[in-house]
Formats: structure tokens, sequence, C-alpha cells
């Protein structure tokens, strides 16, 4: 099921409009959307390689101008459409403490965000709640949201063959792991936590 579901994702990369559902993903990844570009971005590389770092240019720059959406529903929206974003994602609790550590980090905090788990609408939606300078966020944004998108594009384009035979060799036993993982994570979540 998943090599079925890795060719037919490839095989929709190659289409013209590809690039562009890609661009509109990582765009609102940056603001409000739940689901991340990277794999995205991963299937178009691996369609075409030779166009690796044209798709992560892409990303980037889609991914940082709709940095600016979250950073205007943060400065601008925040008491209706920011709230209800960052409840949504579950990060409520730590407003007080994002607020303080943005006066502080704020640079940092955005920048390092690609080495975190945090989803970057977080960030944004934060740079934008603490008043954030425009011209550092931007700055910050291009940084986390590059080196995410290069290093995959490099990763990828250079070692994508054998990436794709590693997981063409244990497709199954990768389904099996994942589904075994989901049960593992419904059961914590509905009978042990």
């Amino acid at each position: 099921m998943l090599e079925r579901l890795y060719d037919w994702t490839i095989a929709a990369a190659r289409t013209r409009h590809a690039p562009a559902v890609m661009a509109a993903i990582s765009f609102a990844d940056s603001s409000f959307f739940p689901i991340p570009p990277h794999p995205f971005l991963a299937a178009l590389i691996m369609a075409d390689r030779a166009r690796a770092y044209w798709f992560a240019t892409l990303c980037t720059v889609a991914s940082v101008v709709g940095a600016f959406l979250g950073y205007a529903i943060g400065d601008l929206l925040f008491e209706t459409v920011g709230m209800w974003l960052v409840e949504k994602y579950g990060y409520a609790h730590h407003l007080d403490a994002f607020r303080e550590m943005f006066a502080e980090w704020g640079f940092w905090l955005i920048a390092g965000k690609g080495l975190t788990p945090i989803p970057f609408k977080i960030v944004t939606i934060g740079a934008g709640l603490a008043q954030y300078p425009l011209l550092p966020f931007f700055v910050a944004s291009v940084f986390a949201r590059g080196i995410q998108f290069y290093a995959m594009a490099w990763l990828l384009k250079h070692q994508g063959s054998v990436l794709e035979r590693w997981f063409r060799r244990y497709a199954r036993a990768l389904g099996w792991a994942i589904a075994a993982a989901i049960v593992a994570l419904i059961v914590w979540y509905e009978f042990l936590r």
C-alpha cells in the first residue's frame, strides 16, 4: 500500500499544477493550515531532481510570504482568529511563557524554529502578537524556512535514489510499523493517559 501511495504521489508531482499546489500549501502552513509542505516538496524533488533547488526556493518564498499572514493574524486578529488557532494546536497554556521568550529571544526563536517541532504558524502568530519588528522577522523567517527546504532539496537531490531504494525495500515493514504506532497512540490516548 505504501509503495502504491508513493508511486501515485510521484505521478501527481509530475503534473504541471503540482508546484503551485505546493506553494499554496507552504503559504498556508505558515499562517493557518495544519499540513506542512515537506511531503509535497519531497514528492516534487523525487519526481524531478534537476529542479530540486527551484522547488526549495518556491517553497521558501511562499512560506515566508505566508508568514506575514501569520504575523497579521497575531498582530491584528489575535483575539478572534489567532487565539482560536493557538488553542486548536494546543499551545494556549504556553502563551505567557511564549510572550516572555519572544521579548528576549525573538530573532533566535524564529530562526531556531527550523530545528524544533513547533509549528511555524505558532511562531509567526506569536511574532505578530509580540509586534516583533518586521525586518528581523523577515530575515529570521527566510533563514528558518530556507534551512529546512534547501537541506531537504540537497538530501533528496543527492541521495534520493538511495532513499527510494531503501523505502521500496522496507515499505511493507514500514507500513506495519506505522499501523502499529497509530494503534498504540489510539490506545494510549483513549485508555492510558
